[in-house]
């Protein structure tokens, strides 16, 4: 791989600094993603900014909710009661991240902000628009685990992140810093659907930015349904999940969050199984009913039209899971 600076800040301030102060830095966590993708010629940073040390790595409660740090482990994210009691489906989503070896190496951030696992993306033989090109090889070519909703191009990857989807369903925010100070973004408006303005990117940081922290809403009192579809049990992709939320008045469903994974270049909020569960009562065919409402409007490519029948179960058996009823 191309010869690089390392850089090890000591806290935000410096680790920001070092991101501005060269040609090409990026940040590095628990490093599967980035490195992976320097060993495959995908990218080639003039400088490496190890921001483990830096960032927080803590899970504070804050105003009922909670506050966690972009450098906590995933490990520590999955096996945290406070986490498991509050907001179990992300709890669900951590523990099928990869492998243990894995949890116990990659961050929370790191998986929130990894780059696409697109084949075409990772192969240095292609060039396509996340690297500067001018086409998906993807519509013509191997679109298997494509995606099936945000299909308008110019690029069809699926957004790689696990943990992104519970916490845009829970309506986290993300806490980003840089140099000239600090924001907040809801989770809703901080990944991005590709343009050709913005089609390098997956999310709105800017080069010189770091998102630091989770902060979540206090949960009141909800039912909580995660469900994974994937080939194999060990470590695998998920082929689509979904993470659902019920606020329940009554045996009536009050308010309903439904979030899709890997099915669009974001995480994809399903308005439409939203509407099919409010005002009405938990039962399996209320469920079904939801996962029929999930995949109206899906797009698929040549060969991944599976997707819909999956994400159809996935949404099914994941409202089940929130009602308390058994999934075969």
């Amino acid at each position: 791989m191309k010869a690089f600076a390392y850089v090890n800040p000591a806290n935000e301030k410096e680790a920001v600094a070092a991101l501005r102060d060269a040609g090409v830095a990026m940040p590095i966590g628990g490093g599967q993603d980035i490195l992976a993708r320097m060993k495959d010629y995908i990218t080639a940073p003039d400088r490496l900014v190890n921001i483990k040390n830096a960032l927080d790595a803590t899970i504070t409660p804050v105003a009922g909710g909670l506050r966690i740090g972009a450098a906590v482990k995933i490990v520590d994210l999955a096996e945290n009661a406070q986490v498991s009691r509050l907001y179990p489906n992300i709890s669900a989503a951590a523990i099928e991240v990869g492998t243990p070896q894995i949890r116990n190496q990659g961050t929370v951030g790191g998986n929130i902000n990894q780059r696409p696992r697109c084949w075409y993306f990772k192969n240095e033989e292609f060039l396509c628009y996340k690297k500067g090109g001018n086409r998906c090889f993807a519509p013509a070519g191997e679109n298997q685990y494509h995606a099936i909703f945000g299909n308008d191009g110019p690029s069809h990857i699926v957004h790689p992140s696990s943990l992104a989807v519970p916490f845009l369903a829970y309506g986290a925010k993300f806490r980003v810093v840089s140099a000239s100070g600090e924001r907040e973004v809801a989770a809703a408006n901080f990944f991005t659907l590709p343009t050709l303005q913005n089609v390098l990117k997956e999310n709105v940081l800017a080069d010189d930015e770091l998102l630091t922290h989770v902060i979540l809403p206090a949960p009141g009192t909800a039912r909580h349904g995660h469900y994974e579809v994937r080939y194999k049990e060990s470590h695998d992709w998920p082929l689509a999940f979904a993470t659902v939320i019920l606020k329940m008045s009554g045996q009536t469903i009050s308010s309903a969050s439904v979030v899709l994974g890997a099915v669009a270049p974001i995480p994809w909020r399903s308005e439409e199984a939203e509407r099919a569960l409010v005002g009405k009562t938990l039962s399996e065919a209320t469920a079904a009913a939801a996962g029929e409402a999930a995949v109206r409007g899906a797009a698929p490519l040549s060969r991944n039209g599976y997707k819909v029948q999956v994400t159809k179960t996935a949404v099914k058996r994941a409202v089940m899971r929130a009602a308390g009823l058994r999934t075969v």
